[in-house]
């Protein structure tokens, strides 16, 4: 698919602020774009079926925006969690978002670049707008990141707010195993952007380490096998970064 939100060495022109976030908007026609679309209209049918409002479902993507974040809010709600426990679970979900903002903050930052307005973006920074801007940011002008991701951000928040309002209306026309297959899609984008998106080996050992230490954790603790497989994968990382950075030095 062509993607003309990809920006060219051969401008002939200096771009304006506009330009460029108009371009950030049309990433909602990327391939990572269009399958996070498709995961949000089977969390319209989840959020259907676990008598979640259509107002509280639009809301929890518009300000929660993180889709596994969501979900896990879901899990709470229809497993009668307090609201201190609900939040627990959410925030314990989003702690892989901090040292992705963490990184990706850096690339995004400009010369003349306010606080407020990384701030503010920062809300926009989830796996797919983190993989797409990691990408592609290396080909925008510095002054002119803050517009780009804005454009892409917006826009993605924006639409899948739309497309779980309009799915939740349809939600009963729907078969539940089409809300479950297009469910599915997310996780194994996640799994493939992230593999490629690495820019070192540690997180391809963090992944590995995590997707096979799952299956033996969730057997001996089922409840916090989330929160475990990922203290442990990043224990068993933290070890090969230890030896690698030993081996360079002797």
């Amino acid at each position: 698919m062509a993607d003309s939100g990809t920006p060219t060495h051969q401008d002939e022109y200096p771009r304006t602020r506009a330009s460029w976030f108009f371009s950030g908007v049309w990433l909602i026609t990327s391939i990572p774009a269009l399958i996070l679309i498709t995961a949000h209209v089977g969390f319209a049918g989840f959020a259907s079926e676990s008598g979640v409002s259509l107002l509280q479902a639009t809301f929890m993507v518009a300000a929660i925006w993180a889709l596994p974040a969501n979900i896990v809010l879901i899990g709470a709600i229809a497993g009668g969690y307090s609201l201190v426990g609900a939040g627990i679970a959410v925030g314990l979900s989003s702690i892989r978002l901090m040292p992705m903002v963490a990184a990706f903050v850096p690339e995004l930052r400009g010369p003349k670049t306010r606080k407020i307005t990384l701030l503010l973006l920062s809300h926009f920074i989830a796996v797919t707008a983190w993989v797409i801007g990691m990408e592609r940011l290396q080909h925008v002008p510095r002054d002119m990141r803050t517009a780009y991701f804005a454009g892409l951000g917006i826009t993605l928040t924006l639409t899948n707010t739309l497309v779980v309002a309009i799915v939740y209306f349809l939600s009963a026309d729907f078969p539940p195993m089409v809300f479950a297959a297009l469910f599915f899609l997310t996780p194994m984008y996640f799994l493939t952007s992230l593999w490629g998106s690495a820019r070192d080996k540690s997180i391809h050992v963090a992944m590995v380490s995590g997707l096979l230490l799952f299956p033996l954790i969730h057997w001996i603790a089922p409840a916090y096998d989330l929160l475990l497989t990922g203290v442990a994968g990043g224990a068993v990382t933290m070890v090969y970064v230890h030896l690698v950075n030993r081996s360079r030095a002797s």
